[in-house]
């Protein structure tokens, strides 16, 4: 599924003259290696983030460290301000983040498999959460991308 989504991205920003970015906590960098396997994908692609830590979330995308002291890496506040970090950063058209608890672990109020997500463009910022369940580490992890990947198209679509 990711493979025809990566290459669907690329097929939309192609047309709409759009790049992408993506600034990943829990997927550790496989949207961007979804979108990267598409061959032609420099064209719309420039760079991605991998900000696993919070310093990184801080130092990389501008998360304001009360946010994470607020809400927890794992939420859409934080989720959000990664996405706008990176447009800003990379001066993307559109940018996806992904923050979320892959497992194993968790705990009775940021349960395995909850995913937080945002989409970010200059006209429009929106988040949401899924919670996948614990279904194990890699299928989370899959899981997310996938999600973060028809985000992507489903704001490129709307270009």
């Amino acid at each position: 599924m990711s493979a025809s989504l990566a290459e669907a991205i690329l097929h939309l920003a192609m047309e709409a003259g759009a790049t992408v970015t993506t600034a990943e906590s829990c997927t550790g960098g496989m949207v961007a290696a979804a979108i990267t396997d598409v061959a032609g994908s420099s064209n719309i692609f420039e760079r991605g983030f991998v900000t696993y830590s919070n310093q990184a979330k801080v130092e990389m995308l501008g998360v304001l460290s009360a946010t994470l002291d607020a809400h927890g890496a794992v939420s859409e506040e934080v989720a959000r301000e990664m996405a706008t970090g990176a447009l800003r950063a990379a001066k993307a058209t559109v940018a996806v983040a992904i923050s979320g608890i892959a497992g194993p672990g968790g705990s009775e109020f940021k349960p395995e498999g909850r995913v937080c997500f945002a989409i970010a463009t200059a006209q429009n910022l929106d988040s949401k959460t899924i919670e996948f369940g614990a279904l194990g580490r890699g299928a989370v992890r899959a899981a997310a991308r996938d999600e973060a990947l028809s985000l992507i198209a489903a704001a490129l679509r709307t270009k």
